[in-house]
């Protein structure tokens, strides 16, 4: 009893200590004992061992498969059939039986050499859980002791699990230092396998880190009211913070700060005095760029867009300009950072010194804003008068403010018209060589695989010509949209250059069979051929023996008095050039003449005779 209590009481230890599952370590010393066993016998790996341990007494038992014989010459790998029928009731003699084959002293052997085994797979099962469990916290905040504090190389931290972390000198802010058996907060920025466990790398200067502090310290961020946008961070000095409510009613930026800034506070204190703006998001890229440019205030923003770059100008009042910029441009810096724009601040002076070189190089320009071309020589007098250091009213600042912002609208839309009709252009240049036909035909008649259709269509494309003109003009756009990768566009590639588009035919009247069969036997060179009835091609080929040099058959059964003349020679015919010449042979001549007996016309030959003349 003594054991069992003393095995149990070491086993839950065990638990408790290292903080694994109870099966892990259950299958640990299983297996350790496994090993243990085949050391002890002996025996061969290809055999098939067994080992079963009771967590309550700590009595294990080995099981080996072995063949049932009669005569037993080697018991490591045979056994008796009365002993294998113990275990399985149905085995016969030859069939392999996996039966208990304990050696009697084994415990205190397999005490003595799975030890070792046990802890290197309890140390292993750690590892496992260890790398398991920071897999699943990256991004999130964890709590941990200094433990070595070399500020210069980095700072190891210990965390749960008995885990270290470690945290570059680049991860943290600048200025701060650690002390030994010192709590600190930081986020886990990667997780990579290691030799001797998990290696796990901490950041306190990531964006992260801000995004969860403010989580934890913002209930409405937490519960998803409020909306992170975008980040942008300078650690230790400055961050720009952009945010949105999801729903109405809703103050981001005061749910943020708080009641008296209590709520901001306590993540500036985290953060060792680092300011943060709080600013919020907005969809118009103008006004999202002067929120962001705050603390100052913004007279105009242009944006200027191209397929390469986006730029936005800023044009500050002067006593603004400096501010707006900020100490070693960070302000700006973070601005663009914040917003995804390469920002250009100005001032009004410096705006408008460019607006009228612009305006007096560009004579479209000038054409466009003949009442601006009224206003230069003001400009250039309020532009000398600044120069001298004369001091400007508030009215003078107006006016310049009103001639940079004509001035600059007015070229921003002479660019977009520019890109918009280079853009018409290739869409045209696109859509002459693609067949007219390839318009007509819808994009579910291509065959596309139905995610890469449903795609396509929430894209706006409609028919096959459309697919095909976007990747002749802008080949990046297709693969641009979300979903759509290297193998949709393979699929896209090969299931376009597999269709071929025809020419529609026009509708032809037919007004008789033949010239029915005429159209079927000689259709125009420019349409395609097509299958005709069985119908048309019978009276096709009627048509074609029942004409002769050109003369269809109502042409030639059409009664003309006029037309014959009685006794009418070859020698004459051949004399109109109205019949062909005949080959070698004999001359012919044929009479055409009414027969009022038949009621129709009939020809005759006559033959020439001698000097005598014809005869019938």
């Amino acid at each position: 009893m003594a054991t069992k209590n003393e095995f149990a009481a070491a086993f839950h230890e065990v638990l408790e200590d290292k903080q694994l599952p109870r099966e892990i370590i259950v299958s640990a010393i299983e297996s350790a004992m496994v090993s243990a066993y085949r050391r002890a016998v002996n025996a061969s790996t290809a055999q098939l061992v067994e080992a079963k341990l009771d967590p309550e007494t700590g009595r294990v038992t080995i099981f080996a498969e072995k063949e049932v014989v009669e005569d037993i010459m080697d018991p490591r790998t045979e056994v008796l059939l009365d002993v294998a029928r113990q275990y399985q009731p149905e085995v016969n003699l030859g069939d392999m039986a996996l039966v208990e084959t304990t050696p009697a002293d084994f415990g205190r052997v397999a005490a003595q050499t799975a030890r070792q085994v046990i802890q290197q797979r309890i140390r292993e099962a750690e590892r496992g859980a260890q790398m398991e469990y920071f897999n699943r916290q990256v991004g999130e905040i964890v709590s941990g002791v200094v433990q070595n504090a070399n500020n210069a190389q980095g700072v190891t931290i210990g965390l749960d699990m008995k885990a270290e972390g470690n945290m570059p000198s680049n991860q943290k802010i600048p200025g701060e230092r650690f002390k030994v058996h010192e709590r600190v907060r930081a986020v886990v920025l990667e997780v990579k396998e290691g030799g001797r466990g998990p290696q796990i790398i901490l950041s306190r200067a990531h964006r992260n880190f801000l995004r969860r502090l403010m989580e934890n310290e913002v209930p409405e961020i937490y519960h998803g009211i409020v909306e992170i946008r975008a980040i942008a961070r300078e650690p230790g000095a400055r961050a720009k913070v952009a945010v949105s409510a999801t729903q109405p009613g809703v103050d981001p930026v005061g749910a943020c700060v708080g009641q008296k800034g209590m709520r901001i506070q306590a993540i500036v204190r985290e953060l060792h005095d680092e300011k943060i703006d709080i600013v919020q998001w907005y969809p118009d890229s103008a006004t999202y760029i002067t929120k962001a440019i705050s603390p100052a205030q913004v007279t105009n923003v242009y944006l200027n867009e191209s397929d390469t770059s986006k730029t936005a100008t800023v044009v500050v009042s002067e006593d603004q300009l400096s501010l707006a910029i900020g100490r070693d441009g960070q302000n700006a810096r973070l601005a663009a950072k914040l917003t995804g724009w390469r920002i250009d601040i100005k001032s009004v002076i410096e705006a408008a010194m460019e607006a009228l070189s612009k305006l007096q190089a560009d004579e479209s320009l000038q054409a466009l804003l003949p009442a601006v071309m009224e206003t230069v020589p003001q400009v250039q007098e309020l532009l000398a008068k600044k120069a001298e250091n004369r001091p400007l009213t508030p009215e003078e600042y107006e006016q310049l403010k009103s001639f940079v912002d004509r001035v600059e609208r007015r070229t921003i839309q002479m660019k977009e018209a520019a890109l918009r009709a280079d853009a018409e252009k290739a869409v045209a240049a696109a859509h002459t060589d693609i067949p007219s036909a390839a318009f007509q035909m819808k994009l579910e008649e291509a065959g596309l695989r139905d995610h890469v259709f449903n795609i396509l269509t929430e894209a706006g494309y409609a028919s096959v010509g459309e697919l095909l003109a976007s990747l002749k003009s802008e080949p990046d756009k297709v693969l641009g949209l979300s979903g759509i990768g290297p193998k949709a566009m393979q699929n896209i590639e090969e299931t376009l250059a597999a269709l071929t588009f025809h020419a529609e035919e026009s509708p032809v009247e037919v007004e008789s069979p033949v010239a029915e069969a005429i159209e079927a036997v000689a259709p125009p060179a420019e349409k395609p051929e097509t299958r005709k009835p069985a119908r048309v091609k019978e009276e096709a080929q009627e048509a074609d023996e029942t004409t002769k040099d050109g003369v269809s058959l109502e042409e030639m059964f059409v009664f003309k008095p006029e037309s014959f003349t009685p006794g009418a020679s070859a020698e004459e015919d051949d004399a109109s050039g109205d019949k062909k010449k005949k080959k070698k042979g004999k001359k012919k001549g044929v009479e055409l003449e009414f027969d009022e007996d038949l009621g129709e016309v009939v020809g005759r030959k006559i033959h020439k005779r001698g000097d005598e003349g014809w005869e019938e």
